[in-house]
């Protein structure tokens, strides 16, 4: 049993210690092209959670690493010719979030970071409107940016989704549900607007007219290796993030220095 994992630990053990830091994922339940399972969003946010957990935990700072949200919001991907995206609204992800952290915040955690492992869970937003609510700190980390700027050395064809950065942490860490030999070739449609393409106009993408197979990137070039040394990475800098979050006071200037 891992120290750092709630739904492995009994209550005599979580009873024993006092929890400084807890860490909530969340993922999705969505096609990833048609080599990759379904759970893939929920896979690789609870490797990455595990992992960077243990990092702190076994620094000394006591993190704890809840059981993942296995549903993302999808509304985009509804009409998909038989996707079987499982969608909640933003709304629906803030009322759970809300309820957890009045739970939590009773049994006196005082820090919770949400781990993101699904681009359509915007869920910054949702920690502004329950700043002003709670005492409690809440951060969020999208685990696929933590090491973002090392995506070029790493990968030959960076792209979006099933692409090959996900095809190599699949190829990785759940061998067993990947089928890469069958993957389609992640091509998307281009946007006909300039203001959409670079970035200064944002819109929730249609996921039905955006990609025929429900990829965005070309993953041929992925390896396992390449999965591999993208964990590596990102368990070293989230992970000691979460012991510098752990052991920091919450005194009257956190976050900022006293």
């Amino acid at each position: 049993m891992n120290e750092w994992v709630l739904s492995e630990q009994n209550h005599a053990f979580i009873a024993s210690k006092k929890w400084d830091v807890v860490v909530l994922p969340f993922g999705a339940t969505e096609p990833h092209n048609i080599h990759m399972p379904y759970g893939t969003d929920i896979f690789q946010v609870e490797e990455v959670g595990r992992r960077a957990c243990e990092r702190a935990y076994r620094r000394g700072g006591n993190v704890l690493l809840l059981p993942a949200m296995p549903f993302g919001v999808n509304t985009n991907h509804l009409k998909v010719p038989g996707g079987l995206a499982l969608s909640v609204t933003p709304t629906t992800l803030l009322k759970l979030l809300t309820d957890l952290v009045d739970a939590l915040s009773r049994q006196g955690i005082r820090k919770m970071v949400l781990l993101n492992g699904h681009g359509g869970n915007e869920l910054k937003p949702l920690t502004r409107e329950l700043f002003h609510k709670t005492d409690m700190f809440l951060c969020v980390c999208d685990w696929f940016r933590v090491a973002v700027d090392q995506y070029p050395r790493l990968f030959a064809a960076p792209g979006e989704h099933a692409d090959e950065m996900e095809t190599s942490m699949g190829m990785a860490f759940f061998p067993q549900w990947m089928k890469p030999a069958v993957a389609g070739s992640g091509t998307a449609k281009a946007i006909r607007f300039e203001a959409i393409r670079k970035g200064w106009v944002g819109i929730t993408r249609p996921w039905h007219l955006l990609t025929e197979d429900t990829g965005v990137g070309d993953p041929g070039a992925a390896t396992a290796e390449k999965g591999r040394e993208l964990m590596e990475i990102v368990v070293e800098r989230l992970g000691d993030f979460l012991y510098e979050l752990a052991v920091s006071p919450m005194d009257e200037k956190f976050p900022f220095e006293p």
